[in-house]
């Protein structure tokens, strides 16, 4: 009754704005709803969008865009490549002999690089939230990552990560595995053989 006697005291004219926006507003919801219905439908039809779905963050809006951005995952020689095209990579300064890492460099479709560092706030979620017992290894891996560094960096080595990730899986045509890591050269080479090793 309340909100009724407000409004009888408003100026007509005033009155039909704001019909007027409330209609326009409604208009928009409806679009908006129309359109993520139209993603999705696009998404659970290409067998790409369904495979970057299984990544934790990534969701049919940011799978779609990877899709219709990326096309052909093999153009490029490897998720690193992939990751620094969409400027999720730091810069590198050598002086002197060292090698530093820098800022990221926001290259590539910011559009994509913002889907999917905002898509990384779910994994980090994720991995705040399971039990140690349960954690996969990339989980642990994030939890090591937000013990050492700050919030804004996490998120884009995730995204980082996850770009990689998508490059193995539409590149290879394979499922998203959480255990992939171990086939990584690096790790099946025996303990001796391995560089930084410690007695």
């Amino acid at each position: 009754m309340g909100d009724l006697a407000i409004r009888d005291q408003l100026p007509g004219a005033l009155l039909h704005l704001i019909d007027d926006l409330a209609l326009h507003w409604k208009t928009v919801i409806e679009r908006i709803v129309a359109c993520d219905a139209a993603i999705a439908s696009t998404a659970s039809k290409d067998i790409r969008c369904v495979r970057a779905r299984q990544v934790i963050g990534v969701g049919a809006l940011t799978a779609d865009a990877l899709v219709a951005t990326v096309g052909d995952a093999r153009e490029f020689k490897n998720g690193r490549q992939m990751a620094a095209w969409l400027g999720l990579a730091p810069t590198q300064h050598s002086s002197g002999g060292k090698s530093r890492l820098g800022t990221i460099s926001c290259r590539g479709d910011s559009y994509l690089r913002t889907l999917l560092i905002q898509g990384a706030r779910s994994s980090l979620q994720r991995a705040k939230a399971v039990a140690i017992e349960k954690a996969t290894p990339e989980q642990l891996w994030i939890r090591d990552l937000v013990a050492r560094l700050p919030f804004g960096k996490v998120l884009v080595a995730i995204a980082n990560k996850h770009a990689r990730q998508l490059w193995a899986m539409l590149a290879r045509e394979e499922d998203y595995d959480a255990h992939a890591w171990l086939k990584h050269p690096m790790v099946q080479r025996p303990r001796s053989t391995r560089p930084f090793q410690t007695a």
